[in-house]
């Protein structure tokens, strides 16, 4: 199938500082990544909410960044500091593509990190027409959720966002902005709020509310063809699913529908 363009920005960080730079910054270990591999992870706010989410590729001479957000340079910036790195926007020569199918080896092209079989991503000389329509029924079958479009910049903690299951978190290596947070969650395991995929009829709209009964429970992000994914406090999904009370949407009939790679709270957690 043919390649799916992404609105995304690409940003290049050269220079003899640029891996340990980005390193103390973002959620993952660039200690990890290859030439020609690709990592997801994030910046995130000292809080440990998502300010971006990114890839990070790493080229022959620089790392790039691939991005949907348009805040992401000015806030590297403003942490760059004394470290000799320069950060260029490159968005003007190279292009994020997405693809379905796996694709031959070449540079900057490289499965996506986030799930075993989820598709192959690129930075190629060329913008490839959007598909946004595609891309969505391909997300919402795998229960991918995508933060620029189904969550505001801050507005979720970084486990929320999944990315322990999309591996865009490393728990073993030094600092990063937010880390305290982040491993509090993770030791405490206190995160009940999630994305979650969902059985909808129709597509309920962005923000309509999800209900268990007469209680509201999250609300829906992203919905087509029967589809959705919702971002909910999953321990009183899961507890009205347990006690018969139905989920609804906009009226209509709907069921918790988690990927098998989704980590559920477990009973009595607290936040």
């Amino acid at each position: 199938m043919a390649a799916i363009g992404l609105e995304h920005r690409v940003l290049r960080i050269a220079g003899p500082d640029a891996a340990s730079f980005l390193n103390n910054l973002l959620t993952n270990d660039l200690d990890r990544l290859r030439q020609s591999q690709v990592l997801y992870a994030g910046l995130l706010t000292p809080q440990g909410k998502v300010f971006a989410d990114l890839f990070v590729w790493r080229g022959e001479d620089a790392l790039f960044v691939e991005t949907p957000s348009a805040e992401l340079l000015p806030r590297l910036a403003m942490y760059k500091l004394r470290a000799q790195a320069t950060i260029e926007d490159v968005s003007d020569r190279l292009f994020a593509q997405f693809h379905l199918e796996p694709q031959s080896p070449q540079p900057l092209a490289a499965p996506d990190p986030r799930r075993p079989g989820y598709g192959w991503r690129r930075l190629a000389p060329i913008p490839a027409p959007a598909d946004p329509g595609r891309l969505l029924a391909h997300r919402l079958a795998a229960g991918v959720p995508e933060l620029s479009a189904d969550a505001g910049p801050g507005e979720v903690f970084a486990l929320e966002a999944l990315f322990e299951e999309l591996n865009g978190v490393a728990f073993d290596k030094g600092c990063f902005v937010g880390q305290e947070n982040v491993s509090r969650m993770k030791r405490r395991a206190t995160t009940r709020k999630k994305f979650c995929r969902l059985a909808v009829e129709d597509a309920p709209g962005k923000g309509t509310p999800v209900l268990a009964g007469e209680v509201e429970v999250g609300d829906i992000r992203a919905a087509a063809d029967g589809r959705g994914i919702g971002l909910l406090r999953l321990d009183r999904a899961l507890e009205a699913a347990a006690q018969g009370r139905a989920l609804s949407v906009g009226g209509a009939p709907a069921r918790l529908d988690p990927p098998e790679w989704l980590i559920l709270p477990r009973a009595g957690e607290g936040d």
